[in-house]
């Protein structure tokens, strides 16, 4: 039966007892349309209730509408507060302007982003190490995680930090590269969960971690705080080099590194260019959480088993499914790495360091013990084996303080609870306050 998109007759819905919905025409009664009888992505049924930051917010906002008079810091999803410094500002302002003149305007541009754009990165935040041409712009490090399991496709297997940042494993389901869930482990089959704790210092025990075709690892650690040294990034790049996989890096909080010695970059360590990708993002750098602008470093070097290059099927990927950076927001990148930006970027971080070190020394004064906050902007405090959703909780409801629960990262969460350090220093204060008065 044709029917006339610019002709169709209204509907009327009819919802049955079964939950079965269908349509009928209201003036051709003959005419009954059902649902879709598209069958829906089992991969996508394979996630465990909602994701994990999301559900945060549901669980924040019931809390509110119980105690509408309540004022709820939140030490919680890694957002950042402080406003955009006035450089970079004006990097971002002169890009929309620019558009608003013949001279200056611009449309699609190259999806691997502006060769400036690209040489700068190279040159400010790899001393030269990468060539710009391995730089891929992008909007952001968690769109490239799943721009990479785009390009590894379903047959890998991967194997992750336990603790991690939700988005390597579920990303890994979507893709349908793992099993079901283990409802007594809380595990997905088919994926290698590295633990990584106080007792083996947040670091694998690589020789005990069976073979995985990508390992992502992540340092200075979401949500850990853990940030790996030289020699253990070494450990990590000859085992993958020993057992022919790829590292996909998480380098978002590399900025934060304060430590003599302690790697930025996985491309700081030998052999790396030969078994590692890299993804980083501006986001905490300078604020741009809700601007947007990431990058992924796919070294030449690097090669599937047949010999081709990766970068060259990553490429392929960004082509296809992505038209490349706004322009508005790639010229404030580059005022993000000019001398100037750079040093506003320097005292954006020391200002959340700050806010770190005061949670850290709070909990340590409390009596807890604590990791993290050094290195990075979260502080992971150990609940000496207290449910991490209940202490969640318990903060909510007696402090009205939002924090993340350690079990939202994984098995290896459970037990702890992270604290984080992008709150404004005024809400860092007072929610020290209550701590101190509910402990």
């Amino acid at each position: 039966l044709a029917v006339s998109m610019f002709h169709l007759a209204p509907l009327v819905v009819f919802a049955f007892g079964s939950g079965d919905v269908a349509f009928r025409s209201a003036t051709r009664p003959g005419l009954k349309l059902q649902m879709s009888t598209v069958v829906r992505n089992a991969n996508i049924g394979k996630l465990q209730a909602g994701y994990l930051f999301p559900e945060i917010g549901r669980r924040r906002n019931a809390f509110l509408e119980k105690n509408p008079d309540a004022q709820i810091i939140s030490l919680g999803i890694g957002d950042t507060t402080r406003p955009i410094p006035p450089h970079i500002l004006k990097g971002l302002a002169d890009g929309a302007q620019g558009l608003g003149t013949a001279a200056g305007y611009a449309g699609y541009g190259p999806e691997q982003g502006v060769s400036t754009l690209r040489q700068r990165i190279a040159e400010k935040l790899y001393d030269g190490a990468i060539a710009p041409e391995e730089v891929f712009v992008s909007d952001g490090s968690k769109c490239d995680i799943g721009r990479l399991q785009m390009m590894f496709g379903a047959s890998v297997t991967s194997a992750v930090q336990d603790p991690s940042y939700p988005v390597y494993v579920d990303t890994s389901v979507i893709m349908g590269q793992t099993g079901e869930m283990d409802g007594e482990t809380s595990q997905y089959g088919k994926v290698v969960y590295m633990p990584c704790n106080p007792a083996n210092g947040f670091f694998p025990d690589l020789e005990a971690t069976p073979r995985a075709d990508i390992v992502y690892f992540c340092s200075p650690n979401n949500p850990t705080g853990a940030a790996a040294t030289r020699e253990q990034l070494q450990l990590l790049v000859d085992w993958a080099i020993s057992k022919g996989s790829i590292i996909v890096f998480d380098a978002a909080y590399a900025p934060f590194i304060r430590s003599p010695g302690v790697p930025k970059t996985i491309f700081d360590i030998p052999g790396a260019r030969e078994c590692a990708i890299e993804v980083n993002s501006l986001s905490k750098y300078a604020g741009f959480t809700g601007v947007r602008l990431g990058w992924t470093v796919v070294p030449k070097e690097l090669k599937f088993a047949d010999g081709s290059p990766v970068a060259a099927d990553f490429n392929r990927i960004m082509c296809t499914a992505f038209n490349g950076a706004s322009r508005i927001v790639q010229s404030g990148a580059l005022a993000c790495l000019d001398d100037e930006g750079l040093a506003e970027i320097d005292e954006l971080i020391d200002y959340y360091m700050g806010n770190a070190n005061l949670l850290r020394e709070t909990c340590v004064e409390l009596g807890l013990t604590v990791h993290g906050g050094i290195d990075a902007p979260y502080v992971f405090v150990d609940l000496e084996g207290k449910s991490s959703w209940d202490m969640f909780s318990r903060l909510l409801e007696e402090a009205q303080v939002v924090t993340i629960p350690g079990a939202g990262f994984g098995p290896g969460g459970e037990g702890f609870l992270r604290l984080s350090a992008f709150a404004p220093r005024a809400a860092c204060e007072e929610a020290c306050k209550r701590l101190r008065a509910i402990f």
